[in-house]
């Protein structure tokens, strides 16, 4: 007899919020998969994202920490608030214990979700030998429009080394993204390859091409998150002195 194997959906619906309905079973099985798909949906989110988990069947009340996990990372980047709905007090009782902020229906933890105002920036890249020269140009006039500019040169080595890396391990032209919100400034680039960044060890920090090492040195904090479209963001966040 074969063995059968829970599953858990992902459905997302349409709003001002990314939000989304998630259904099946959370066991031990399935965690990997739904945090995986929570933080690909909420990569590409902009204002918030808010999970209806009413229809979700929690089998270990323990694995409620992929939540928290989820809310953590993306408070991180693409830094916006993280909401759970669901109308069955039983499982809000057991999701509060998660951390993760939990209401009894959609319009509560809409009026409820704080949505802090940011500036968004973007630019389509192209694969030339210019390519990092006008990534730099187009964050230092930014930086300079949002009246950040001490945080223009480490933004400037930032994109330079994520558009870098895009165009010499992936065939893709690099999509750079900057976000200043709550006096931290995200510097982003996304790319259609799903093979994460990693850092590497014993780079020479003189030598060209000095990766994520260097990125580290002047960067509050950086990640690599899965995009629904199939490729990944690469980012890195500069806090305001």
């Amino acid at each position: 007899m074969l063995a059968r194997h829970n599953s858990v959906w992902l459905v997302p619906r349409h709003g001002a919020l990314a939000k989304a309905s998630v259904v099946g079973v959370l066991d031990r099985t399935t965690y990997p998969q739904l945090r995986d798909r929570l933080l690909e949906f909420a990569a590409d989110s902009e204002d918030g994202v808010l999970i209806d988990v009413e229809r979700l069947e929690l089998r270990d009340r323990a694995l409620v920490r992929v939540f928290a996990l989820v809310a953590l990372r993306v408070g991180d980047w693409p830094a916006i608030p993280f909401a759970l709905v669901t109308g069955r007090p039983e499982q809000r009782a057991v999701l509060a214990a998660s951390g993760v902020p939990v209401y009894p229906d959609a319009a509560a933890a809409e009026a409820a979700l704080a949505c802090p105002a940011r500036r968004r920036a973007g630019r389509l890249l192209d694969r030339s030998p210019r390519t990092s020269a006008r990534a730099r140009g187009f964050v230092r006039g930014v930086c300079a429009e949002w009246m950040v500019p001490e945080l223009a040169e480490d933004a400037e080595l930032i994109a330079t080394e994520l558009v870098e890396n895009t165009l010499r391990h992936t065939d893709s032209v690099p999509r750079l993204r900057l976000e200043l919100r709550r006096g931290t400034l995200s510097v982003a680039v996304s790319d259609e390859s799903r093979r994460p960044a990693v850092l590497r060890e014993g780079l020479d920090l003189a030598a060209a091409g000095l990766g994520l090492r260097m990125i580290t040195k002047v960067a509050k904090r950086w990640g690599s998150s899965r995009s629904r479209s199939g490729g990944k963001t690469v980012w890195a966040l500069l806090a305001r002195s």
